[in-house]
C-alpha cells in the first residue's frame, strides 16, 4: 500500500508519478490544442518530436534516481499524450484528489489504476462533476493551500480556464483544517506570453520559504502582493513574462535544497545557487513547447 503524504511543494520527495512521452500519438491539429503555446508550435511547424521528448523525460527520471526517488510511470497508452501527470490527480496529505480535467483526457487517469489499486479507497477523492480542478492550480504549503483559478463570467469561453470557483470551494470544504488561499489568474487563448494556464506557470515555492513569481500572470494586484508580502521581498525571484512563456516557474523541488531546472534558464539558476540550492540542470525545452514543463510531469505521492 501507499501511505500518501503531501504537505508541501519542497519537502524530501520519496514516491512520484512521472508521466511518459511514449506513443504521445501525431503533432494535433489546430483545433485539438489545449493552450496557445501548443499552438503556437503547432502553427510553426516546431511541435516537439516524441524521441526528443522520450529523451527528455529519461533525464528527468535519471535525477530521480540519482536521489533515491522511487518512480512509477502510467500504462503507455496508444496515441495520447501522457506527459503531464499533474494535470490529473494531486496529493494534499494523505488524500489523493482526482482531477476533474477535460473529457478527452479521462483514460490518462485509467492509466495509473495501477497506481490507485495501492492507495486506501477511503483516502481517494471524486469532485463531482460541477468541481473542475486540475492540480498545477493546486499547492500545499504547510497550513495553506494555494489555488489558481479563474472566476471571470467567461470561463466556459476559455479551454484555458482550468479550475473554478466550485473547485476552489470543494477543496475549501474537503480540507478544513487547511487556510485556501484562491489566486484569479490571466487567461488568453491566442496570446501565450499572457496566458497562466495553471497557477505553477506564474508561481512556485522553492526551499523553505522563497518563491519564484511572474506579476502579470495574476489579475488582482493585491494577490500577488499578498504572496510577496508572506514570502518577503528579498525572497522572491521576479521572472519576466518571457521567462514566463520559457515556464520558468515550473521548476521541480526534490528536497528543500534541490531543485531540478531547464538546463537553459540562466538567470533564474544562478539565483538558485545563489541561495545555497543544488540545481539539477536537465534538458526540457521541446516539452516546454506544450505549455508544461517539470512541475506539470510530476504528482508527488509521498514527501517526508
Amino acid at each position: 500500500m501507499l501511505d500518501l503524504h503531501v504537505n508541501n511543494e519542497t519537502s524530501k520527495l520519496k514516491v512520484v508519478v512521472l508521466g511518459t512521452a511514449k506513443k504521445c500519438g501525431p503533432v494535433p491539429l489546430p483545433e485539438e490544442a489545449y493552450d496557445p503555446k501548443s499552438l503556437e508550435h503547432i502553427m510553426a511547424g516546431t511541435y516537439p518530436l516524441e524521441k526528443d521528448m522520450v529523451r527528455e523525460m529519461q533525464a528527468f527520471a535519471e535525477v530521480f534516481k540519482k536521489y533515491g526517488v522511487k518512480v512509477l510511470r502510467p500504462k503507455v497508452l496508444e496515441d495520447c499524450n501522457q506527459i503531464f501527470s499533474r494535470d490529473i490527480a494531486f496529493v494534499i496529505d494523505d488524500t489523493l484528489v482526482k482531477a476533474n480535467i477535460l473529457p478527452d483526457r479521462e483514460e490518462e487517469f485509467e492509466a495509473i489504476k495501477h497506481v490507485i489499486d495501492k492507495i486506501d479507497e477511503k483516502k481517494i477523492l471524486y469532485p463531482p462533476q460541477e468541481v473542475h480542478i486540475e492540480g498545477g492550480d493546486v499547492m500545499p504549503w504547510n497550513d495553506y493551500i494555494f489555488i489558481g483559478t479563474y472566476t471571470g463570467s467567461d470561463y466556459p469561453d476559455y479551454i484555458t480556464a482550468r479550475t473554478n470557483k466550485e473547485g476552489v470551494e470543494y477543496v475549501r470544504k474537503m480540507f478544513p483544517n487547511k487556510k485556501v488561499k484562491s489566486f484569479e489568474l490571466r487567461k488568453s487563448i491566442t496570446n501565450p506570453r499572457e496566458n497562466a494556464l495553471h497557477l505553477d506557470c506564474c508561481f512556485q515555492p522553492v526551499g523553505k520559504n522563497k518563491a519564484i513569481i511572474h506579476k502579470n500572470g495574476f489579475l488582482v494586484k493585491e494577490e500577488y502582493e499578498w504572496l510577496v508580502a508572506y514570502f518577503g521581498k528579498e525572497n522572491i525571484f521576479e521572472i519576466n513574462a518571457d521567462e514566463m512563456y520559457q515556464m520558468c516557474c515550473n521548476v521541480f523541488s526534490i528536497a528543500p535544497d534541490v531543485v531540478v531546472s531547464e538546463k537553459n534558464f540562466t538567470r533564474l539558476n544562478i539565483w538558485l545557487r545563489e541561495q545555497g540550492f543544488t540545481v539539477e540542470e536537465i534538458p526540457y525545452a521541446e516539452i516546454s513547447k506544450q505549455g508544461g514543463l517539470l512541475r506539470c510531469s510530476t504528482m508527488p505521492l509521498i514527501r517526508e
